[in-house]
């Protein structure tokens, strides 16, 4: 869900997102004895992936994964060896999940070249690239992975919550906005 705060603020002021950062693993750091503490670890390294690439080079589709990823050691590391950020590398584990699902997506749907276009048009020059999105996304092909892809991000929110443990829970949290903000645009796709 931060996306709809992240993603105007990091179009209009790059660096004020990237020093949020910042903010985020300061606000970690000091209830890291509690299990928010952790919770906003992860989700402050993801903010920091997200604002280096939606930043500088959100028009280049195919770095969105590997820089989305810059943080996946610290969260792997939590994950194995750190009891106090195993909630928070566990949720930033999967908002990358939620990431590659949507990457893969794009992809397989066609979007990524208009992808490039859309990054770098503003104005009246965008409704049309948006339209011819709308199209590729609306296809038999587009519906049917938008469903298989759904589906399985919904199976792994249920597994996660399942789970019960924080950790678990963090991740089907995670796993689950994405499911939530893609839902809402195939919605929005689907009424436009």
């Amino acid at each position: 869900m931060p996306v709809f705060f992240q993603a105007p603020l990091v179009r209009a002021a790059p660096w004020l997102a990237l020093v949020g950062t910042v903010g985020w693993l300061s606000l970690a750091r000091q209830w890291e004895r509690r299990p928010w503490g952790s919770l906003i670890w992860g989700f402050g390294l993801a903010w920091l992936c997200g604002s280096l690439y939606w930043g500088w080079v959100r028009w280049e589709p195919l770095w969105h994964l590997p820089m989305e990823a810059l943080a996946l050691p610290w969260a792997l590391w939590a994950i194995a060896r750190s009891p106090t950020h195993r909630v928070g590398g566990w949720f930033y584990l999967g908002s990358l999940v939620g990431t590659a699902v949507t990457d893969l997506y794009f992809w397989v749907v066609g979007l990524g070249p208009l992808w490039r276009l859309i990054a770098r048009t503003e104005g009246e020059g965008l409704s049309p690239l948006l339209q011819q999105a709308l199209t590729l996304v609306r296809t038999d092909w587009g519906l049917t992975w938008g469903i298989l892809l759904g589906w399985w991000l919904l199976w792994l929110t249920w597994q996660g919550w399942r789970a019960g443990t924080p950790h678990h829970r963090a991740f089907a949290g995670a796993v689950g906005s994405t499911l939530l903000v893609d839902g809402l645009f195939a919605v929005v796709a689907a009424l436009s």
